[in-house]
Formats: structure tokens, sequence, C-alpha cells
């Protein structure tokens, strides 16, 4: 069973993967397998060299994502090249590494699960929620920004009011941290219990 796991910037998905990993959960993290699919040595990373030039790398050969960003920030076309390169390798490894989970669930992390249709590949969904002005105040202390970058970024992405009509599960973050940590505690509880379990299979077996 794959769950997706979404909210916006400053929601908490860092602290709710977290305690999810605590609980013993796999958690696929698509922000990380992005940066794995360009990583040196990588296809990807080729086909972008030779595609864009070799400035692109730096000294160490890695990518300078920087320069990446500014080449197609206002080149669509450029963009939707690299999107069509990406997009695809992230979601075949994105489905190996969850194939490769042996909990009794996997949680996928995606920033953009529903704005990329992610969930679609998912049983279920949770977004982290929080109301605005936390997490402007969160992303200001934690990215040392202004006021009017952290509203920006926020406006960028898909609303909280259609996130919550789409999540499966929405949980409230505006709390403390122990506060997050028992409402996924609690939502763990109930998705276990909708599991079937080895130890029931194996009853039905023995009762034959």
């Amino acid at each position: 069973m794959i769950i997706g796991l979404t909210g916006g910037i400053g929601s908490g998905k860092s602290a709710a993967t977290a305690i999810f990993e605590r609980l013993g959960i796999g958690c696929v993290d698509a922000d990380h397998v992005a940066r794995e699919v360009v990583e040196p040595g990588e296809p990807a990373l080729a086909s972008i060299v030779e595609h864009f030039g070799p400035d692109l790398l730096m000294a160490d050969g890695t990518l300078n994502r920087g320069r990446l960003r500014e080449r197609i920030f206002t080149n669509e076309p450029e963009r939707l090249w690299l999107e069509a390169l990406l997009h695809p390798l992230i979601r075949k490894r994105m489905t190996q590494q969850l194939a490769a989970q042996t909990s009794p669930y996997a949680i996928l992390v995606a920033p953009l699960l529903f704005e990329n249709d992610l969930d679609k590949g998912c049983e279920a969904s949770i977004l982290i929620d929080v109301p605005e002005e936390i997490q402007v105040s969160r992303v200001m202390a934690r990215d040392n920004s202004d006021e009017a970058q952290a509203r920006s970024i926020i406006k960028r992405q898909m609303s909280r009011a259609d996130k919550r009509l789409r999540a499966s599960y929405v949980i409230d973050n505006s709390g403390t941290l122990a506060d997050l940590e028992n409402a996924l505690v609690a939502l763990h509880q109930e998705i276990m219990a909708k599991l079937p379990t080895p130890s029931s299979e194996t009853g039905k077996r023995h009762d034959d």
C-alpha cells in the first residue's frame, strides 16, 4: 500500500516524514529522487550537459542547479524539454524505491503530489496542513527570506483549500511537534488497523 504525503512550503513535511520513519514506515522523497537522477554518472546529467552546455557543471562535476534554474526560468521550451527528460526517470525510480520497501505500507513524500497527479498512483493521501500565516513565518525563519518572497512561493503552489478537498487525510500542524506526532501516530494506527495482518493469514491457513 502506497500513501502520498504532501503539504505546502513550511507545513512540516520533513517533520512528518521523520515521525513515520521512527514508526518503521519506509518513505521515498520525490525531491531526493529528483536530485539522484542528475548525479554524476547518471545518463540524465550527460543529456543535460549535451543540451545546455558544459558550463552547467560545477568544478567537481555536479550539476549547477542555480544556473540550470536561470536557464529555464523564462524559457518555456527549455523548461518543457527538461521536464520531458526528468519526469519519466523520476517516476520510474520512485516506483522502484517504493516497491523495495518492506514496511506494512510505504509513504511517497512529494511537495507537488497533487499538482503532478502523483496521488493517482497512491491508495490514499495525507496533507500536512497549516494556515498561510504560519507558513509565512516558518519560511521566513527557516530560509531567512522576507515576507514577500515567502508569500510569492506559497501563491505558486496549489491552494490550501484545493489540497484539503483532494486529500484523504488532513493533519493540522499549527500546534507543537508533539501534537503532530500524536496525530500521526493515531493515523498510523488507523491505517495499520485497515491492513491485513500476516498473523490473520497464518491463522486462516492453520484453520484450513
